[in-house]
């Protein structure tokens, strides 16, 4: 822009989201967990912190961490943020990312086909709850007029609880990807077990 350009206007100026910052008292635990999560690296880290990226950023993921953070026994019925969320490109990435965790033992406290995407939800070591997704419709333009214009979604905007294993299943046995998602979300994969969304008190 030319400095002659360079006029008032009440024109928003829409940023794209850069980084999240958590403050936490186990700083050496949260970087390896998204570490192992989402291959995050720490371009620069200190004992008061750590700035972490995956990608060409330089950072996605900022942690503080001083002798005055304490943990919260209630953060989960108070204000404050829900979740992060990572997307990948597509369902077998996703699928593939749970059954490397799962054979670690770190099994989703959520998994849900939002109608508009796939999500598998983890808990950090701090207890912050952390999304894996993938755009059902690979396409944002489509998904957005999904959730702005779709009945189901209006119905049910948190969706619908389903097995990752069984969806893996279904894709080695050679069922496409788009019809993995749209079984999953008429509820042809149940989970075996309930999930905890997390959205208040421990059940």
């Amino acid at each position: 822009m030319s400095a002659e350009n360079l006029q008032p206007t009440d024109e928003v100026k829409a940023p794209v989201l850069h980084h999240v910052n958590l403050k936490t008292s186990r700083l050496s635990e949260m970087i390896a967990w998204y570490g192992n999560l989402i291959g995050a690296t720490p371009n620069f880290q200190f004992e008061g912190g750590a700035w972490l990226t995956n990608d060409a950023a330089n950072h996605r993921i900022a942690f503080l961490a001083t002798p005055d953070i304490v943990d919260d026994p209630d953060f989960r019925i108070h204000t404050g943020m829900h979740h992060v969320a990572f997307e990948y490109p597509d369902l077998d990435d996703l699928l593939l990312t749970w059954e490397r965790l799962d054979r670690q033992g770190n099994k989703p406290h959520f998994a849900v086909d939002h109608g508009l995407t796939t999500s598998f939800y983890y808990v950090d070591p701090d207890g912050n709850s952390v999304e894996l997704q993938v755009d059902n419709f690979g396409d944002w333009a489509a998904s957005t007029e999904f959730m702005r214009t779709s009945p189901d979604f209006a119905r049910n905007p948190i969706g619908v609880p389903c097995s990752p294993r069984k969806m893996l299943e279904a894709r080695r046995s050679g069922v496409d990807p788009k019809d993995v998602e749209r079984r999953a979300y008429a509820g042809a994969y149940p989970p075996d077990d309930p999930y905890d969304g997390r959205f208040g008190k421990a059940a």
